[in-house]
């Protein structure tokens, strides 16, 4: 597995990783609910991209089967997976029991 990505989900604090590819239609909407939970949460949350084109292995290691994939780490373990868009408000409320956990 990749030791960047594997370092980053290690993280004591949530850690969100949406899992996209470049030619996903319904993953260009990502981009502003991610920004939206960037906003609320600052410094409580990271907040990353992986392009399953790119990095398989990973994609393979986490089953994401479909993209966009949301997973939600906190030390380096999977909290949370939600596969197609997902509402900020939805998102939010998942990073905050985290956070708060």
């Amino acid at each position: 597995m990749n030791d960047r990505f594997s370092h980053i989900i290690n993280s004591s604090k949530p850690v969100v990783v949406d899992f996209y590819t470049e030619w996903c239609g319904p993953c260009k909407q990502m981009p502003p609910i991610l920004e939206e939970v960037k906003k609320t949460f600052k410094a409580k949350v990271r907040v990353v991209k992986v392009n399953v084109d790119q990095h398989p292995f990973i994609a393979t290691r986490y089953k994401v089967r479909h993209v966009p994939t949301l997973m939600v780490f906190k030390k380096g373990r999977p909290q949370w997976k939600t596969e197609g868009i997902c509402k900020a408000d939805e998102l939010k409320s998942v990073v905050s029991g985290q956070i708060n956990s």
